[in-house]
């Protein structure tokens, strides 16, 4: 028994050691901004989230970024920033708060003149092709994703696509705040992918010139990629960049 218990007491020194250790280290590595804003759409599982981040450096960038944010004790969550001032280092990031989880859950708490940490800055590799038709399918965990892709296409005329919305007044939302040619589209099936893949059998794109970007929940990112090959668009023009399982 005693040699139990003093096993057990080890165990737990060596425990709060590497924890101390991994914060450190942590924190070392760790940028940190504040809260311009929030706001909750209505329903409030969509939140809309103002930042100044005077250290984050994605001016330039020729791919879609993504910043890593600490939710919560050692864990972090990816979100992209849907456009980005560079005079000012102020950036807007929407978040998909309908499931729970520590991303949510961060989000949902989030106050104006709060602090946030992040870090890094990174890339998602995906950036608009030289296509006559970019098409952007997703969902509302994408909406930022989505949305920065927008900003990097020009001529803008050679984007739209389709983002799903399961709630009606957030569809309402969104074609009334953006001016986007991405359409909001009712998902009549759990994770999304039938209802994209009938939206865009609709459109008839032609294969030759079509690059789809597809971003979401994985469940629908990967269905949507084997429907699209299933109607003959080859893997080279189909880019994806799964979320949340």
């Amino acid at each position: 028994m005693v040699l139990k218990i003093s096993y057990l007491m080890q165990t737990s020194t060596l425990h709060k050691l590497k924890a101390r250790a991994a914060r450190l280290l942590e924190n070392r590595m760790l940028q940190s901004g504040r809260v311009l804003e929030v706001r909750h759409w209505e329903p409030a599982t969509m939140v809309e989230i103002d930042l100044h981040l005077p250290y984050a450096d994605v001016q330039n960038w020729q791919e879609i970024p993504y910043i890593k944010f600490k939710v919560d004790e050692f864990t972090y969550r990816d979100y992209t920033p849907s456009g980005w001032d560079a005079e000012t280092k102020t950036c807007t990031i929407y978040v998909d708060a309908a499931h729970k989880g520590p991303g949510s859950h961060w989000a949902t708490s989030l106050k104006k003149d709060d602090a946030v940490n992040y870090l890094k800055v990174g890339t998602t590799r995906q950036s608009p092709e030289g296509t006559s038709a970019i098409i952007a399918l997703g969902d509302e965990s994408s909406m930022g994703h989505m949305l920065a892709l927008q900003q990097m296409v020009l001529p803008r005329a050679r984007f739209s696509g389709a983002v799903l919305i399961g709630n009606p007044e957030h569809r309402k939302q969104f074609e009334e705040y953006f001016w986007s040619p991405l359409q909001p589209i009712e998902r009549s099936d759990v994770y999304g992918h039938h209802s994209m893949i009938q939206w865009v059998i609709q459109q008839h794109y032609d294969i030759a010139h079509t690059v789809f970007y597809l971003a979401g929940n994985n469940i629908m990112v990967n269905e949507v990629r084997k429907l699209l090959k299933q109607l003959g668009y080859p893997s080279s023009q189909i880019k994806t960049q799964g979320f949340w399982g």
